[in-house]
């Protein structure tokens, strides 16, 4: 399993805008090849802004790779240029290998 994540910092004025995009945009994940799940976290205030993270998961890495090259990426990032003012800088992406996985019985 390989978990792609992006950080995102939000000012909490732009917290309900950021999540009503999240909520109600295209992923184009499911017909994807290799992927297994996706959620969008919500983290506390801190600070004056509020950590969102994307954990996407897959089977592999080399799965996660071909999304980012293929054309379903492309469609569901066409319009990330218009979210900037959402959030504050560049998400900050981070991929993890698994090297244990439990399961509930």
């Amino acid at each position: 399993m390989y978990l792609a994540m992006n950080r995102f910092t939000v000012l909490p004025e732009n917290a309900a805008a950021f999540e009503e995009l999240w909520l109600n945009r295209e992923s184009h994940l499911k017909e994807t090849e290799g992927f297994v799940s996706f959620h969008m976290l919500k983290g506390s205030e801190e600070e004056g802004t509020i950590l969102y993270a994307s954990h996407t998961i897959w089977e592999s890495e080399a799965h996660f790779r071909a999304w980012t090259t293929s054309d379903a990426f492309r469609a569901a990032h066409a319009r990330a240029g218009q979210t900037r003012k959402l959030h504050e800088g560049a998400p900050r992406f981070e991929g993890f290998q698994t090297i244990q996985q439990i399961e509930a019985v």
